[in-house]
This record gives C-alpha cells, structure tokens and sequence, in this order.
C-alpha cells in the first residue's frame, strides 16, 4: 500500500444531492422543500425546540432541577461534637441551645468524624451507618 493509492471504501462518498435543477431531476420546482410555509422560504430557518410561537416546553416546566429543598433545613453533626458538648441525652432542642447548630434547623444527621469515648442516647435525630456503630461501641444507644 502506498499513499498515493488510498481512496475511500466504495459507498462512502456521496455524491451531493443537486436541487431546483429541473424537472427531471426529481428535486425541480420545489427543490423537496414542500410548498408553503417557513421552511421553504431562504432564510426560514427558527431555534431548536420552537414552537409556533407557542410558549416553548423548556420554559412551561418548572426549573427545579435535582437541587434538595430541605437541604437548608438540616445540620450535620460531628460525633467528636458531641464527646464534647458533656451531655447525656442529646436532641435536637440541646444541639439548639448549645449553639451547634442553627435556630432554623429542623433537622440534624450525625456522622462519623473523630472519636467517640462516653455513651449517649440520642433521640430524634438522623445518624450514619459509621456513627451508628461508634456510639454503640461506646455504649450508647439510639433512638428513632
């Protein structure tokens, strides 16, 4: 094989399709363009996903997208934050008033991060797999 020898595979070229050459090319007259309307005039030419005039899909839906909504609404814990707070029984209501987490919160998840030495008793509050298994560890319990 040499360079000057290459060419394309046999149906891989196609020849340009000739429009408004005639009648007897098929594609006279009209040029496939049909008969009235937008798309047979030159320059008719409109944006991708227009409709009419018709208000178009994308700005009838609402733009939500896969953003959480109530992801302000909930504080995450360090279990070594709670080592420290010196507190038994740990809810929602004293992670408020020792100032851990925000006044608005109306949630919280504890996660793993640190270590934990006492046992404590949580209750109400939403906990990982990880940190589940360090308060336990400690001696602490959980309850839903």
């Amino acid at each position: 094989m040499e360079l000057n020898n290459i060419k394309p595979a046999d149906g891989a070229k196609k020849n340009k399709r000739r429009v408004g050459r005639g009648i007897g090319s098929g594609l006279g007259k009209t040029a496939g363009r049909g008969h009235k309307g937008q798309s047979s005039r030159s320059g008719g030419f409109h944006k991708v996903g227009f409709e009419g005039g018709q208000m178009p899909m994308h700005r009838r839906l609402p733009k939500r997208g896969f953003v959480s909504l109530t992801k302000a609404n909930t504080a995450h814990v360090r279990i070594s934050e709670l080592d420290a707070l010196g507190v038994d029984e740990i809810d929602l209501l004293v992670l408020k008033q020792a100032g851990m987490v925000s006044v608005s919160v109306r949630a919280a998840k504890v996660y793993l991060a640190g270590e934990m030495t006492k046992a404590i008793k949580l209750r109400g509050i939403a906990v990982t797999k990880g940190a589940r298994a360090a308060i336990e560890a400690a001696g602490g319990s959980i309850a839903d």
